[in-house]
């Protein structure tokens, strides 16, 4: 099992619902390549660079799991799959990059508590 990250760009015109709809397809979408969801986050709706699909924005969501090389292609032919997704990344991720994604969680949760 390698540790996996994947940023998906969703359409802008999406509710919220449709959002957090999307959030709990990908979620399933891990679970039933057998990969274990480690942490998720939705960045919200932001401004791009360059339009993809001659839209300026979109929202971002961010997913680190582990799971199994030959599941990440059945993973992202899924997410091609779906309309409503514009873009995503996949990366495996190495020892650094998981060192880093943890410290990264653990100052979220403590700026949560602070709230």
């Amino acid at each position: 099992m390698n540790n996996y990250e994947t940023i998906l760009i969703l359409n802008p015109v999406l509710s919220d619902e449709q959002v957090k709809e999307s959030m709990d397809k990908f979620k399933k979408l891990l679970k039933s390549v057998k990969a274990e969801c480690l942490f998720d986050e939705l960045w919200g709706l932001k401004k791009m660079k360059y339009s993809i699909q001659n839209r300026k924005t979109g929202f971002y969501m961010l997913f680190q799991f582990k799971s199994s090389p030959e599941s990440i292609s059945d993973l992202e032919i899924e997410l091609k799959r779906d309309e409503r997704i514009m873009r995503f990344l996949t990366i495996k991720l190495d020892k650094h990059a998981m060192a880093y994604a943890e410290r990264r969680r653990s100052n979220l949760k403590s700026k949560e508590k602070v709230k």
